[in-house]
């Protein structure tokens, strides 16, 4: 029985949590201490309920705040699953979407702002345009199977793009559109400790550690078109390398 691999709930009173967070806190640990693996299925909500003797509506709040946690996520029309951790290849340059479909998982990113502006002095070193060059600032949520996995920012040389408005789920694709999608780019990656608006947009504690990713984006003709700067959660992300031997 499921009960039997995670650990019973505590329905007199000792613990005085309550229920979901007490079926939260056993999953969670079932999670860490690996008695639940990545991809695991989870059983249904109703099956759940009635082994545990607790309201679905107890399991469903229970597993809501795990799926925002990251450690859950949930596939339409196949269920709850313990949520894997992505491997981003930094061989290859691809868009979160892509890689997220790549992957099965569903991408989705929420708004935090899109605004027309000018280069910053930084800007302007960094994507090689005059000062006063007009440009198009993103900042997103981006989500995988309904958890938030990065908050993203973004600036684009407005030559790239039509408008502002025209990016809607993938950024490279409007891109690709209109004939502007980076064709190489410049990465690098360091650890980070989320301050407290990161932290709140992708729902961890403060200080958790993260990844930030740093990004610039070319043209085929040298041009810079792209700078984006990508948080990572540090429990949802491996970057990963393929290294040859030179010869």
């Amino acid at each position: 029985m499921f009960s039997e691999r995670i650990g019973g709930l505590d329905g007199h009173g000792q613990d005085h949590a309550p229920l979901y967070k007490q079926l939260q806190r056993a999953l969670r640990e079932a999670i860490q201490k690996k008695i639940l693996s990545p991809d695991d299925a989870l059983p249904a909500e109703r099956d759940m309920a009635e082994e545990f003797s607790i309201s679905r509506i107890t399991v469903r709040k229970a597993l809501d705040g795990l799926v925002s946690e990251g450690l859950l996520t949930r596939r339409q029309g196949a269920g709850t699953f313990v949520a894997a951790r992505v491997e981003k290849s930094f061989s290859k340059l691809s868009s979160f979407t892509e890689d997220m479909i790549s992957r099965g998982r569903i991408p989705r990113s929420e708004w935090i702002s899109r605004a027309e502006g000018t280069v910053t002095p930084e800007e302007s070193l960094t994507l090689g345009l005059s000062p006063g060059t007009p440009v198009y600032r993103f900042a997103r949520i981006r989500y995988a199977d309904g958890a938030p996995m990065a908050v993203e920012y973004t600036t684009i040389a407005a030559f790239a793009l039509p408008s502002v408005d025209v990016v809607e789920t993938s950024l490279y694709e409007a891109l690709e559109k209109t004939g502007h999608r980076p064709a190489r780019a410049l990465q690098r990656l360091r650890a980070v400790l989320f301050v407290a608006e990161q932290a709140d947009l992708l729902g961890v504690p403060v200080k958790d550690a993260g990844l930030l990713i740093e990004r610039r984006g070319f043209l085929k003709d040298g041009r810079a078109v792209e700078v984006t700067q990508s948080y990572y959660r540090g429990d949802a992300y491996d970057f990963v390398a393929e290294l040859n031997a030179l010869s």
